[in-house]
């Protein structure tokens, strides 16, 4: 039986934030983790506190990451985060590389969410408004953790206000001041691709691609959410996925970042409904195979 996607070490995803591994029947990467088992790959996914910093989170996946070690006897894993889970996998890639084969981030704020900086302007912490929004995130979080069926352990510290931090642009700027494994040199560049001994990719898409507005996306209201969340670009205005910018995903070798997809539509949410052309799910299963090639 052909194995085209069975990688030397664990394929671990790491959700973004509001994640989940699976909320009820619906799991988060949907579609994708099947067709990489079908292909031989040992695909893991992991939950992390849904809203938090991302410090707090790249803790915490250095603790999921040694129990999977430990229990499949791999001595690394090849990390794969979307939105802030990129930023999870990058912390925890800095402070153990020895245990990380590799990062890929999908759809990654690795320089910061425009869409964090509209709400920390507009919804500022300590303010009616900000408590409101922290109020209604703070619920969604708890309601999302109750509905988690596919993962099983402690119950995961919430803290609103340390997330919402973290994505702003000045907060990702800090962080990569202190983890810059793989961030670009330049604006709109790429980053070393091997730092460390761990290998840096990433890829992304933009809404204003018109594809993205046909096929499934019609009936899609997520899409409809983040056209209206691209209104609060300024920078990359005309290039974003709707919460991160095309530039802003950059990390180590960029695989592409004008994919016709949103947000969601890159890990192939929801129900597998995204713009007309748009093969989400075979991203990830050419990225199985490029590590496999590369021998991880």
């Amino acid at each position: 039986m052909s194995q085209p996607f069975a990688t030397r070490y664990p394929l671990v995803f790491v959700p973004g934030m509001l994640g989940f591994v699976r909320m009820l029947l619906y799991p988060y990467w949907f579609g994708i983790l099947k067709a990489l088992r079908k292909g031989g790959a040992t695909a893991i996914a992991v939950q992390v506190s849904p809203i938090n910093a991302t410090e707090v989170r790249g803790e915490q996946l250095l603790l999921i990451i040694e129990r999977i070690r430990r229990e499949t006897g791999a001595d690394k894993v090849n990390l794969f985060g979307h939105s802030q889970g990129a930023l999870t996998a990058r912390y925890a890639a800095a402070k153990r590389p020895d245990w990380v084969a590799s990062v890929t981030s999908v759809a990654g704020p690795n320089h910061g969410s425009e869409l964090a900086d509209y709400l920390e302007s507009h919804y500022p912490h300590g303010t009616a408004r900000g408590r409101l929004l922290k109020a209604v995130l703070h619920a969604l979080a708890h309601l999302m953790g109750w509905l988690e069926t596919g993962w099983r352990g402690p119950s995961l510290p919430i803290d609103v206000h340390a997330s919402h931090l973290s994505l702003t642009c000045a907060g990702v700027a800090r962080f990569n001041l202190q983890y810059p494994q793989g961030i670009p040199l330049t604006w709109g560049g790429q980053g070393e691709p091997l730092v460390n001994g761990v290998r840096y990719y990433s890829w992304s898409g933009v809404l204003q691609d018109r594809r993205s507005n046909e096929g499934g996306n019609r009936l899609d209201g997520t899409h409809v959410s983040c056209r209206l969340f691209a209104k609060t670009f300024v920078r990359e205005a005309g290039y974003c996925d709707g919460m991160v910018g095309r530039y802003s995903s950059h990390l180590g070798q960029v695989i592409g970042d004008d994919y016709p997809m949103d947000h969601f539509d890159i890990v192939n949410q929801s129900l597998g409904l995204v713009g007309k052309g748009a093969e989400p799910v075979r991203l990830f299963t050419e990225q199985a195979a490029r590590l496999k090639a590369a021998g991880l």
